[in-house]
């Protein structure tokens, strides 16, 4: 089963949590294949008869009867087994009211281990902190890295492969529609609309949906762009549309609570201070991105390959950044809790000296000794330049990161 191969890694974060009296949440775009992990744990777990598992999935019929916590409690009471270790998988668990009050409960109960899924980090809010006490581990769960895409289509690491996943990216699902761009990019709007159906308009109650809509087509036109407010307010108006820079916010944080883009903040390199304007949005699935933007345009690939290494820099384990300096701006500052720190530019080729000048010119204005790296597309291979930044291909970072 390719999927049991490609997603070990989250497998083994979950093992890393469990007999410590924490509930695990893993979080997630809708279909980014958060069920499917929860799945191979019950595989995992049912092989040992010594446990028993209890698998809720709220997405089907036959739980529709469960709506509110004393449902939970019931239906799970029914089904644990005394005499053995029992685990509450739940998928899904935002569409049932008060949730946080039965998964407390069983945290605390012996031989019981309770795993849940949602897809909006509203669940997340402070009531489930504030319930639980804090005792939960939350584990993001992304569309597929480069290396998983391979394994998932059992594609050889070539350009062709590289250029496919750029092109249509890593929601899982794509293994059953093929990697044509014309049913892909069918199958990724498929998904996109109903994210934005089940968990924007209807958990938000959101009435002007051709806005919406509108305001995605322009992230996804200027993925990687500084924005503000007020610069979304005055496109739409140049469009015909009134909308405030409040309700442009609202909209914004909706559409980051479904895990459908990400914000990304300002920090001043020399100040050391993060700014509250004008930040950049990626979205979860570059090939969603791509979909919704009307297909890999030509001019778009250096936006695409700009996402990409920020989703992988977040698999990797940094906090990101975008680098704010007097000379210019860095497109990521990474940063992990133990202090370390890379800083890197994204570019597409790098093919003339004005391009060099300025991708390797705002990393030597930097003036510390953290790394420093230009991820590209250039047809060579690792080069460092002579101030030491390391010149990376795309495809060598996403296969084996830096190397650190």
């Amino acid at each position: 089963m390719m999927e049991t191969i490609c997603r070990q890694a989250y497998l083994d974060q979950i093992q890393k949590y469990l007999g410590k009296e924490m509930i695990i949440v893993l979080v997630g775009q809708r279909r980014v294949g958060k069920s499917c992990v929860l799945k191979l744990l019950q595989t995992q777990k049912e092989k040992d008869p010594a446990n028993h598992v209890i698998y809720i999935d709220k997405e089907k019929r036959q739980f529709d009867s469960l709506q509110t916590y004393q449902d939970l409690n019931a239906y799970i009471e029914q089904h644990l087994m005394a005499d053995k270790k029992n685990y509450i998988l739940i998928d899904e668990i935002q569409d049932i009211q008060e949730f946080e009050r039965s998964v407390r409960h069983y945290r605390t109960e012996p031989n019981t281990e309770v795993i849940i899924t949602g897809s909006n980090a509203k669940m997340l809010s402070g009531d489930l902190s504030t319930l639980i006490g804090g005792r939960h581990k939350t584990i993001y769960i992304q569309s597929l890295s480069y290396n998983e895409f391979l394994l998932f289509h059992q594609l050889p690491d070539t350009d062709e492969s590289l250029s496919k996943y750029i092109s249509v990216g890593g929601m899982p699902g794509l293994v059953r529609m093929g990697l044509e761009e014309e049913y892909a990019y069918e199958y990724l709007m498929d998904i996109y609309h109903t994210v934005l159906l089940k968990d924007v308009i209807m958990r938000n109650q959101i009435r002007n949906t051709i806005f919406l809509e509108n305001l995605i087509r322009f992230l996804a036109d200027n993925t990687g762009k500084l924005i503000s407010a007020s610069n979304i307010a005055k496109f739409m108006r140049s469009q015909g549309e009134s909308v405030t820079s409040t309700a442009i916010i609202n909209y914004l944080s909706f559409l980051c609570e479904a895990y459908m883009i990400q914000k990304v903040n300002r920090y001043d390199i020399h100040g050391k201070r993060i700014f509250e304007s004008n930040d950049k949005y990626y979205f979860e699935d570059h090939g969603i991105r791509n979909a919704i933007a009307g297909g890999n345009r030509e001019g778009d690939v250096e936006k695409v390959i700009e996402n990409i290494i920020y989703q992988q820099l977040i698999r990797l384990g940094y906090t990101v950044y975008v680098g704010q300096l007097q000379v210019g701006e860095i497109d990521f500052v990474g940063t992990k809790p133990d202090g370390k720190r890379v800083y890197v530019q994204a570019s597409y080729l790098i093919g003339n000296k004005e391009t060099r000048d300025r991708e390797f010119g705002n990393l030597k204005a930097i003036k510390d000794n953290y790394p420093k790296y230009v991820i590209s597309m250039t047809p060579l291979l690792t080069h460092n330049d002579e101030e030491g930044i390391t010149h990376l291909h795309l495809r060598k970072f996403l296969r084996e990161g830096f190397g650190l």
